[in-house]
């Protein structure tokens, strides 16, 4: 079965606007409420019942507030209970120590809802236009930049530095054309991102640095901005739009990037890297301060930058089979005759191995490396020279 989600720009009107920021001021609410009934419950009464709240006592409470409460009852119940859920899911990540503590919703951030697929009817009206019909909302139009495949599971609404959007989950949705032989190594990086053991290497887009410059000078600007002045909040809607273009670019390559992989590839290998170890501050503490800061901070935003774990996630549904592997010295290790010696490497670029002679691009040695260490049967033929390709979204 075959997930795929689908993004589009919604064109609201005034009122439709107005609905909108009702259902996510009633979902952030029912959060908030719901978190703060949690809280109370865990230090009051859980030590002596030694009862846990969970999603279904929250929803049967929901329906009896909804009775009371004219604007709460006036928005769909199926959005407040996709609220509840998605704290339910916050405390079991939480729990599992994927996450960290629940916090209350702040009105104007990650504003948003979700209804059922159910409830849900999509329309095309022309080529460039469809329209989606919500409960107690009605008809919205939207730009349809794609078709929709398969069976609508959920849809949700959300409020970005560009406007609201609605994103479309779907299910039983047309199997992509994806390879299912073969094998690839893949080394991440900074100045390479992207490196496969046969030669190709992925760079970032540079419609995406004069982006980041943008956000940087817009940054500066709004530093020197009054707080609470209309100049302020403008300034930090320029920020917020440059990011979040930004991001979608980061987004855009990294799909086609990891699509391109997979459509020649049937397993990929790659590095088991903690990118959020790796990203952590050096800062220390007052007692403790760290040591290069500055530089960790410029090693930590360019691995962000690259998006590492965006990617890796990108493969795990992508490709038919994803080998991770140990890291430790795939940089210094000759991919020829085995060999580890840190002086191999010669500098970012280039290694030249100083027991059998073999040179070839350093990243380009990591990705066989990583192959080899992968277990694939690939053969892979010893290659002085790596060819270089970019692929740019378009």
């Amino acid at each position: 079965m075959a997930f795929r989600g689908f993004t589009y720009r919604l064109k609201p009107n005034a009122l439709q606007e107005e609905a909108f920021l009702k259902f996510a001021g009633v979902c952030r609410l029912v959060w908030n409420l719901a978190l703060e009934q949690r809280r109370d419950h865990w230090r009051n009464y859980r030590a002596r019942t030694g009862d846990n709240l969970n999603y279904v006592t929250q929803a049967r409470e929901l329906t009896l507030l909804r009775r009371e409460t004219d604007f709460i009852r006036a928005v769909s119940q199926t959005c407040q209970q996709y609220a509840l859920k998605a704290l339910d899911d916050a405390y079991r990540r939480f729990f599992k120590g994927l996450g960290g503590y629940p916090q209350p919703k702040k009105k104007g951030v990650n504003d948003g809802f979700t209804f059922n697929g159910r409830e849900v009817v999509v329309e095309r009206l022309n080529r460039r236009f469809g329209r989606v019909r919500l409960p107690k909302i009605g008809w919205i139009k939207f730009r349809m930049t794609r078709e929709l495949s398969g069976k609508i599971t959920e849809a949700t609404i959300s409020l970005t530095p560009l406007g609201w959007q609605i994103s479309i989950g779907c299910k039983d949705c047309d199997a992509r054309d994806f390879a299912t032989d073969g094998a690839v190594g893949i080394d991440r990086g900074v100045s390479v991102p992207l490196m496969l053991s046969d030669g190709t290497a992925y760079m970032l887009p540079e419609r995406l640095d004069v982006i980041e410059r943008r956000a940087r000078k817009a940054q500066r600007i709004l530093a020197r901005r009054k707080r609470g002045s209309n100049r302020h909040a403008l300034a930090r809607k320029r920020v917020a739009a440059l990011k979040a273009k930004a991001a979608r670019i980061r987004k855009h390559w990294a799909h086609e990037t990891t699509t391109a992989i997979c459509r020649n590839h049937g397993t990929a290998v790659i590095e088991r890297l903690r990118t959020k170890d790796m990203t952590a501050s050096a800062a220390g503490t007052v007692e403790e301060p760290g040591s290069n800061v500055a530089q960790k901070r410029g090693l930590n935003r360019a691995i962000l930058n690259v998006g590492w774990h965006q990617i890796e996630t990108m493969l795990f549904y992508k490709a038919h089979r994803v080998v991770k592997v140990d890291p430790r010295f795939t940089s210094q290790r000759c991919s020829c005759c085995g060999a580890v010696d840190s002086r191999s490497r010669k500098n970012q670029a280039s290694f030249v191995c100083t027991t059998c002679g073999f040179h070839a691009n350093a990243d380009h040695n990591a990705a066989l490396n990583i192959l080899h260490r992968g277990n694939t049967p690939v053969v892979e033929p010893a290659i002085k020279r790596a060819s270089m390709r970019e692929l740019h979204p378009v």
